[in-house]
């Protein structure tokens, strides 16, 4: 506008409102202007402006910036998006939305190039590479959604650290800096737990499996088995990764306040061995008996060698120890159980063969022979067409339904069983289902029966 032969930042504010795009903030402003001005001088060149605008992944003006970090490319990244609006949580679920072109609820690597090249970044060939493999961090070749948030929104801010900070302090009542089971039989009581109470489980395996829910996020990294020892480290990643999907910082603390009841009494007693209480010595005093050490110095122990499955299993033996080890391999959820899905899918067919079937089982370490695999590959294909499909990959994985959930179904069925017989038939549905409405009734193609 001042023919100075440089854009300054109010004459591309300007610029950008002329076009029609809105941007949020002037931080937001400031942080697209700064993508552009590349030498950091306060003013756009000819130069710079145009190597912004039409420069592709490997040329020589993107190469030039070929030894960034992964943390500095995912920043660059994530200033990118912000311009576009995306801040929030929902506004980068968008986004990916956008890159996922299959609707596949992941990232291949074509797709993640794609989208970089897009948004043209500059990136090199090779960053591109680097930045995909920083945000796969469980390695399965896909970039899926909750890896991609965490990768954007970074670990938590110093507000939000300080508060697991205090939890990690109430849990940990020794003060030896890490959590066992010994810390939380105080804390997590299990005796009232349906498989305790039904004789499935004793208490000490309800709250091994509480720990292993910290320990979900290092046990996907690394497909390690958990070894019932929580650390810092351990603890703060499960926090990052809820925390990149809460956008608001008192929503986050209060979610922990209430979880942990860190009231401003019991603040005022952590950091110092009251925590332990009078019941630290008898903890002591417990390990000794039991031979364990959890004075140590070794802040983890070494995770019992896991057996292969006896020759003689039976089918239900077969499936629940492929759950238990998936479950230690960090699939709880059915995200996880997806993700594990796509992993073992190698040809992106939406199924799973024998072949395929036969070679996750052996990359999840599920401890079965070729027979043993064989049949429980029976016991997936339910519908018997060689293939597993996804609904009965987690079907069987999740198992059936728990004596909560089988309770609210038999209610349900009661309702619809008018006649009382044990069985619905259409006499049962015609008061409780509707049908003169139904688009087919209105046009004459289907009775109401």
């Amino acid at each position: 506008m001042n023919n100075s032969g440089t854009v300054e930042p109010d004459e591309f504010a300007k610029a950008i409102e002329k076009i029609g795009i809105m941007i949020p903030t002037k931080q937001d402003l400031d942080t697209l202007f700064n993508l552009y001005d590349t030498d950091r001088s306060g003013g756009l060149s000819y130069k710079e402006f145009s190597a912004a605008l039409f420069t592709r992944p490997g040329t020589a003006s993107g190469g030039a910036k070929g030894n960034r970090s992964p943390e500095e490319l995912a920043e660059a990244l994530k200033a990118k998006l912000i311009s576009r609006g995306s801040r929030g949580f929902i506004g980068l679920q968008r986004q990916f939305k956008i890159m996922d072109d299959n609707n596949s609820r992941s990232l291949d690597k074509y797709e993640f190039t794609k989208a970089m090249t897009d948004y043209m970044l500059g990136f090199t060939e090779g960053e591109i590479q680097k930045l995909f493999a920083y945000f796969d961090f469980d390695r399965s070749g896909l970039i899926e959604f909750d890896e991609f948030i965490r990768a954007i929104r970074g670990p938590m801010n110093n507000t939000r650290k300080r508060v697991v900070a205090q939890a990690f302090k109430k849990l940990d009542k020794d003060g030896n800096g890490w959590i066992d089971i010994n810390d939380i039989r105080g804390v997590y009581n299990a005796v009232k737990h349906p498989d305790v109470l039904q004789g499935k489980k004793t208490e000490d395996q309800i709250l091994q499996e509480f720990l292993e829910t910290f320990e979900t996020a290092h046990s996907m990294r690394n497909n390690q088995a958990p070894n019932h020892v929580v650390t810092k480290e351990e603890f703060d990643e499960y926090y990052n990764n809820i925390s990149a999907s809460i956008d608001d910082d008192a929503y986050f603390q209060t979610m922990m306040e209430n979880a942990w009841k860190l009231t401003e009494d019991s603040r005022k007693g952590m950091g110092t061995k009251g925590w332990s209480g009078d019941n630290s010595a008898k903890q002591r005093a417990a390990a000794a008996q039991s031979g364990s050490n959890i004075f140590g110095t070794a802040p983890r122990k070494e995770a019992p060698k896991e057996q292969n499955l006896a020759e003689n299993a039976n089918d239900q033996q077969l499936l629940e120890n492929l759950r238990e080890r998936l479950k230690k391999r960090g699939t709880r959820g059915i995200s996880s159980i997806s993700k594990k899905f796509k992993i073992a899918d190698d040809n992106r067919s939406g199924t799973l063969d024998k072949e395929e079937f036969a070679k996750a089982m052996h990359d999840f370490r599920i401890g079965m022979n070729p027979r043993q695999v064989a049949r429980t590959f029976d016991l997936f294909d339910r519908d018997g067409s060689g293939d597993i499909s996804y609904d009965e990959f987690l079907r069987m994985v999740r198992g059936e339904m728990n004596q909560f959930r089988q309770g609210i179904a038999m209610k349900a069925f009661k309702i619809m069983d008018k006649d009382g017989s044990g069985q619905l038939d259409i006499n049962d549905i015609r008061g409780t289902y509707n049908a003169k409405q139904h688009p087919d009734v209105k046009a004459g193609k289907k009775t109401e029966d």
